[in-house]
């Protein structure tokens, strides 16, 4: 039972979980969030279709009927979720993880992420607890739900005229195979652009560098002015400028403003960004008079968040962005159509995607540096402490770990929510001063905590 999350279940298949915990699952599903209908899609991945047919055993045995999508993204279950008014659904997906790997991402009434806290837990509960499984008297149905042409008629608006672009694609065998080539249609460059739920070119993680390399390296056979990777269900995406430069999403998050504010006309925005975004984000975003939040990574915070701010937009740095115009979800479609209608207009302006992230920057960041050590909170409450007795902070915020902000620099630590790491992000205004902090940081968890650096 160790799939169980705090933003989704998610684990190896035959290893994490199974079928029967994912029959049980479907079951306790319909009691959770009193649902008489779950909306049900799937990924490609080669385990999808056994979870699928035990999850839709489990919802149906409840008494529940399944609407049943089909291949999608996840982005289109959330969509069809509040488009349709569904008060609950479930995506089979792993997302991100290798192909070995598979998971449920649950949602409630509009949207709404359902995350251990919020319910996944519950489940977990019962299934522990032996929680007995009476079948309905009236067995559920199952209808199948077309919602494609719906789906990219609403997309659609977002779309602008990109034919002054030279673009490539890293379609990552995964789900935006879907929907690339009709949003996008055949003059950009693909690559990886058909279903294959093993994922034989590249883990479909845009995050880890190797797997990007063969974008960058597309971009530059190209000369394409960007490049655009999603990941295995499409509710990510990372962007490589013209020069096969990863560009960190949390920068984009910055440069959307350019789209929201000056093409649409959106005065003084609410922002939301997560509690690892670089302080040039903030920097950026106040020359627009945004009002930006700093809040918890992961969709089953950031989802809810954005909703109570009634925020316009807001991202993380793992590549989702969230939208107001998307019941508050995260669309990697709607983001990358943003960021291609401003990559268009610079160009139109002589200016190059490389030229506005650099406008943007302002730091030096160290990247997610992971140690692993045992005492995690011990660890954390050491290093502010290390760091607040030589320079009092300008800023605390202690929610997911710690954030503390000084004149030239910050960090962030928190702890993973699966493994024995605690993860570090550092930025200052000069490499000096960042090396002489990771320096430090590293030398008191060696030292103190035996933590090996990964």
């Amino acid at each position: 039972m160790g799939a169980f999350h705090a933003y989704d279940i998610r684990g190896i298949w035959g290893v994490d979980f199974d079928k029967d915990i994912v029959y049980k699952i479907g079951f306790f599903l319909p009691q959770l969030l009193s649902a008489d209908k779950v909306l049900v899609g799937r990924d490609c991945r080669v385990s999808s279709d056994e979870i699928h047919d035990s999850l839709i055993q489990g919802i149906t045995d409840a008494g529940a009927d399944v609407y049943d999508l089909g291949l999608s993204s996840t982005p289109m279950v959330y969509f069809s979720t509040a488009y349709y008014g569904f008060p609950a659904s479930v995506q089979i997906t792993a997302s991100h993880n290798p192909a070995e790997y598979n998971g449920l991402k649950v949602s409630r009434e509009n949207a709404l992420p359902v995350g251990y806290d919020t319910g996944l837990g519950t489940i977990k509960q019962w299934i522990d607890e032996e929680k007995e499984i009476v079948p309905a008297e009236k067995k559920g149905a199952v209808y199948q739900k077309e919602i494609y042409k719906d789906y990219i008629e609403y997309m659609s608006k977002y779309k602008s005229d990109l034919s002054n672009l030279n673009i490539a694609f890293d379609l990552s065998n995964g789900m935006a195979c879907l929907f690339a080539k009709d949003v996008y249609g055949q003059t950009p460059s693909y690559i990886f652009d058909t279903l294959d739920g093993r994922f034989p070119n590249h883990e479909p993680n845009p995050l880890v560098p190797k797997n990007v390399e063969p974008l960058k390296a597309l971009v530059l056979e190209k000369k394409a002015d960007v490049g655009v990777i999603y990941d295995g269900d499409a509710d990510r995406v990372m962007f490589v400028d013209e020069k096969a430069q990863f560009v960190a999403p949390d920068l984009i998050i910055a440069m959307m403003a350019r789209y929201f504010c000056e093409e649409k006309g959106a005065e003084n925005p609410i922002v939301l960004q997560e509690i690892r975004s670089s302080k040039a984000v903030s920097e950026y975003l106040s020359s627009y008079n945004a009002d930006v939040h700093t809040w918890r990574v992961g969709r089953a915070f950031a989802a809810p968040k954005l909703r109570e701010i009634d925020g316009l937009w807001g991202g993380e740095l793992a590549g989702h962005y969230y939208f107001k115009d998307f019941f508050y979800s995260d669309s990697a479609l709607m983001a990358s159509l943003i960021v291609l209608n401003i990559v268009s207009a610079l160009k139109k302006q002589g200016r190059t995607f490389s030229e506005e992230i650099a406008s943007i920057v302002k730091y030096r960041n160290s990247g997610e540096i992971n140690f692993r050590l045992e005492d995690k909170q011990g660890a954390m409450k050491a290093l502010c402490e290390y760091f607040s007795s030589q320079e009092k902070p300008l800023k605390v915020m202690d929610f997911d770990g710690y954030r503390l902000e000084f004149e030239d620099w910050w960090f962030n630590i928190r702890p993973s929510n699966t493994e024995p790491y605690l993860r570090f992000i550092c930025e200052a205004r000069s490499e000096e001063v960042l090396q002489e902090k990771i320096s430090q940081t590293q030398q008191l968890f060696e030292t103190k905590f035996a933590a090996v650096r990964q």
